[in-house]
């Protein structure tokens, strides 16, 4: 792959869409030399059957060439299958069995797209890495260190996804699109007659589309049918059956099958009992967690206790707590009960638009 090894070179990973598109664009405005690398996750050959909308298909592969095309750069796809189906879907497979609700976006960029990506850009040579995320990199010079800001576009903010970067990954990365709204992305695309200026947005998880359930009955047994196991209410009583704990996650409601006078929610799931709890929707709130293999992406962050905002989930607004560095990890306690955080999502730590850090929520919050 004959990249130049010129400080002024960019390997722009290239998904198909538009964010990705118009960061590449802008970089090459600015007169970078542009590289467009995608790459091959999954087996896609089953893709023409998937709903229209969702990514990673052949047909992005061909709008990622087609782009490159049209802003002249260079255009390459690199397999990294193996390392997707052992770091992302494995593990995503695996949380669930041990019934816990994991994020693969999250765990796609820590081992994929900034770190495995990362060092095979530098290894041909190119300087640094960019993305269509909707985040912000700035640097603190009295502190020597790397800053991880919301986008701009508080409704497309990514940056909740990119709380595992270190301060070595954030050095080689840029994010173009950081500073703009959706609106203005394709704006840009449309200006520069891309070909994928309209394209629609993915909503789903890459490899398992809308159905992440049947890809799991796909990955897990041959019928889709787990070990049964019974659905209890928090006294102890059974309540009905289940057919596998992987099929529950925290603060679900739909798909129990359980017959009640009364709405209830998925309390906990307990993979070693093989048993799921159940109850009232009030007594899904919970007041502290401990968070697990936190990354501190500012050192100040990992002191001492610190007050943040703490997003237990993507989209969530972010609460108040006191955030109390332990080891490794951290343990949060909110200043108002929180619903629903679930073990094996991320919680991230906010100061004001600043990512600090940010780890995995684990069982037994209070």
């Amino acid at each position: 792959m004959p990249i130049p090894s010129d400080s002024r070179t960019v390997v722009a990973a290239l998904s198909g869409g538009v964010d990705s598109s118009v960061a590449a664009l802008l970089l090459k405005r600015d007169g970078r030399a542009v590289i467009g690398l995608s790459m091959q996750l999954w087996d896609y050959g089953d893709a023409a059957g998937r709903e229209f909308g969702s990514c990673c298909s052949l047909a992005d592969f061909k709008d990622a060439r087609r782009v490159a095309s049209s802003l002249d750069i260079p255009y390459y796809v690199v397999n990294m299958e193996e390392e997707f189906r052992r770091d992302v879907v494995g593990r995503f497979v695996g949380d669930y069995l041990n019934g816990r609700t994991p994020n693969p976006c999250v765990e796609c960029n820590r081992s994929i797209k900034f770190d495995a990506l990362l060092r095979k850009a530098l290894a041909l040579g190119a300087s640094t890495i960019a993305t269509g995320h909707y985040a912000r990199l700035a640097f603190d010079r009295e502190e020597r260190e790397w800053r991880l800001l919301r986008g701009c576009d508080t409704d497309k903010d990514q940056s909740y996804f990119l709380y595992p970067l270190r301060q070595e990954q954030m050095k080689k990365t840029v994010f173009p699109v950081g500073e703009l709204s959706k609106e203005e992305v394709r704006a840009c695309a449309r200006e520069a007659d891309l070909p994928v200026a309209q394209k629609p947005e993915s909503q789903d998880i890459c490899f398992a589309g809308s159905d992440y359930v049947g890809f799991l009955e796909r990955e897990i047994s041959s019928d889709g049918d787990g070990p049964h196991g019974v659905v209890r209410d928090e006294e102890g009583h059974v309540l009905g059956q289940h057919r596998g704990v992987w099929r529950y996650t925290v603060g679900q409601r739909r798909g129990l099958g359980l017959s009640h006078p009364e709405p209830l929610y998925v309390l906990s799931v307990d993979a070693e009992r093989n048993e799921v709890t159940v109850g009232h929707e009030e007594r899904l709130y919970r007041r502290a967690f401990r968070a697990a293999n936190v990354n501190w992406l500012r050192r100040f962050a990992a002191e001492k206790p610190l007050e943040a905002d703490v997003a237990i989930r993507y989209n969530h607004p972010g609460a108040r707590a006191l955030v109390t560095p332990r080891d490794g990890s951290a343990f949060v306690e909110f200043k108002t009960p929180q619903r629903a955080p679930a073990p094996g999502q991320s919680a991230v730590f906010y100061v004001g638009d600043e990512v600090v850090g940010g780890g995995v929520i684990e069982k037994g919050a209070a």
